[in-house]
C-alpha cells in the first residue's frame, strides 16, 4: 500500500479507515508507515497505512457558483 500511496503523492483523495471512517485530502508524503494528508481546511491529517482499507482519487468538477442559464440580462 505504501508503494501505492507514493505514486499519488500531490492528488486529492478520500481514504477509507475501517467502516465508517472516511478521511478526505492531498497526499503529501508516506513515511515509516504513516500518510500525510492536508485536509480541506489545510490541516495537517496523519494516518497509520496499515489502517487504510480503501483509496480512491477525487474527482473535481469545475462548477463555478452562481446563476446557470439566464439570459436577457
Amino acid at each position: 500500500m505504501e508503494n501505492f500511496l507514493l505514486q499519488m503523492l500531490g492528488r486529492k483523495v478520500d481514504i477509507a479507515c475501517g467502516e465508517s471512517t472516511f478521511i478526505r485530502g492531498e497526499i503529501v508524503s508516506i513515511k515509516d508507515g504513516i500518510l500525510h494528508l492536508k485536509d480541506e481546511e489545510d490541516r495537517n491529517v496523519y494516518v497509520a497505512v496499515s489502517k487504510i482499507a480503501a483509496v480512491w482519487e477525487i474527482r473535481e468538477s469545475h462548477q463555478r457558483p452562481g446563476l446557470v442559464g439566464g439570459r436577457g440580462q
